[in-house]
């Protein structure tokens, strides 16, 4: 029986140890460098913190959730979904916690992985799966003299709770996805609070509210519906498309509509085609920046000093407190572990110019390694959850291969590889994504982040397996 450890026990974890467990492969472990299963929705645990994808659509198609109690979930509910899936497909008793893994070592002799943990302990699988995800690594931002401020100061994906805030000046630097769901409760407890954006964002009204008990039955009902509009927002992302213009239409007209303050308003239009970055969801932020004590500045920090921020135009911004919604290190593909493949080459040094996979999950000279959520894999519209099961079955299928065929190693070849991802680049150049810059890109140029286009198409291309694409062993 094949040995399986998969590093990470959020939604990608969990999907590939659920459809291992359900076709026969039962020698499966996962680590946790945590003390809970549930990825970003155990650490992200912000005020407001949410998703932006409709509850219907937001849990496992082989675990609906039909108990969700809004139509936008948020966090405590999320997680509480996640801890009751494990349990109920008997993946928690498989979850080591607290087990940080730093280094993963084919060993080409007995073709396995040597995987080594921060407390020094080591253990082998023959089969590797990272599902350590796009967003698990917070990032600080670059600014000079960040060590140099006196107040208190965290990241959002790391808050503070037992910081009191009331009355405080706060200072919230960046406007992204998880910011647009603090900053309104910040504004209610904060004396003063400066958002500092560097670049707006097109916000659309977000059709939230209660599901009442009544209707949650239908919830499945909704799914589908859910589903097909998600296809269709995602046809938006390519350039010059209608789809494209309405949603633009549509986020131009909420914020006319939410902010008065024609200086504001301004200040919170973009100059740039709309799915360039991510589109955001909220009916709460706009009218939170009218709000007397809340400004918003869009002049570029320069500098971190001991008593606030200092703006490109000479003003010092005082503050208590420092709150950095500035995202995840979302282009360090697998970073903060030391994996090294045949003949002892570095993930790290290949992925040097940007992470690409095919498929966004095997690389060559990498042998029984696969990849939940990798390069390429990330969404513009529609569900993670839809990629991540597709996924799940591919390295499904190609585990049953090895099973089947008493294979000890498989290795995708690297001329497959290659034309994969250079019609993944293609496809990028022509979307939206290829004109613009944006967490998505690499510094290098290339586009490592997302999948050009709807779920469905890369359903369609990984729902079986082409076993001519890799050498088995």
């Amino acid at each position: 029986m094949t040995s399986v450890g998969i590093i990470g026990s959020g939604f990608g974890g969990i999907a590939v140890a659920a459809e291992l467990l359900q076709h026969g492969h039962a020698d499966v472990r996962l680590w946790e460098r945590g003390d809970d299963v549930g990825g970003v929705w155990r650490d992200n645990t912000y005020p407001g913190a949410g998703c932006d994808v409709p509850s219907p659509l937001y849990s496992f198609s082989f675990a609906v959730n039909t108990e969700w109690s809004r139509r936008y979930a948020l966090q405590p509910e999320i997680h509480a979904y996640l801890r009751r899936t494990a349990d109920d497909l008997g993946i928690t008793p498989l979850v080591q916690l607290r087990r940080e893994v730093v280094s993963a070592h084919w060993h080409e002799t007995d073709q396995q992985w040597e995987v080594g943990f921060a407390d020094g302990s080591l253990e082998r699988v023959q089969v590797l799966v990272s599902a350590v995800g796009q967003l698990s690594e917070p990032r600080l931002p670059s600014i000079p003299g960040i060590d140099d401020f006196e107040g208190d100061a965290f990241h959002s994906a790391r808050w503070d709770h037992d910081l009191d805030l009331r009355g405080k000046r706060v200072a919230a630097v960046g406007v992204g996805a998880s910011a647009i769901q603090y900053v309104p409760h910040l504004a209610d407890v904060a004396g003063e609070l400066t958002l500092f954006q560097r670049s707006p964002n097109y916000i659309l009204p977000k059709p939230d509210g209660p599901l009442p008990r009544w209707w949650r039955p239908g919830i499945r009902l909704e799914r589908p519906l859910w589903w097909t509009f998600g296809e269709q927002f995602s046809r938006g992302l390519d350039e010059g498309t209608v789809v494209g213009a309405i949603e633009k239409r549509v986020a131009l007209a909420h914020l006319h509509r939410q902010v008065r303050d024609p200086r504001l308003r301004e200040v919170l239009t973009p100059d740039y085609p709309i799915g360039c970055k991510r589109i955001l969801f909220s009916n709460t932020f706009y009218p939170t920046l009218e709000r007397d004590h809340v400004d918003v500045v869009a002049e570029r920090i320069v500098r971190v000093v001991p008593e606030g921020l200092e703006t490109a135009d000479g003003t010092v911004h005082p503050a208590d407190v420092i709150v950095y919604g500035t995202g995840f290190a979302a282009q360090d593909f697998l970073d903060t572990i030391d994996v090294r493949g045949v003949d002892g080459e570095a993930l790290a040094k290949r992925w040097v110019d940007g992470a690409h996979a095919h498929l966004g999950m095997y690389v060559p000279g990498f042998p029984n390694l696969f990849v939940s959520y990798g390069p390429n894999t990330n969404l513009g519209g529609g569900s993670i959850i839809y990629m991540l099961e597709a996924q799940a079955r591919h390295m499904r299928q190609v585990l049953d291969r090895m099973r089947e065929g008493a294979h000890a190693t498989v290795d995708v070849r690297p001329e497959v590889e290659a034309a994969y991802d250079r019609q993944v680049q293609e496809r990028l150049e022509k979307s939206v994504w290829g004109s613009c810059d944006s967490w998505y890109r690499h510094p290098s140029g290339r586009i490592t982040s997302n999948w050009p286009g709807s779920t469905y198409p890369y359903h369609r291309r990984v729902r079986s397996l082409d076993v001519e694409d890799f050498a088995w062993a």
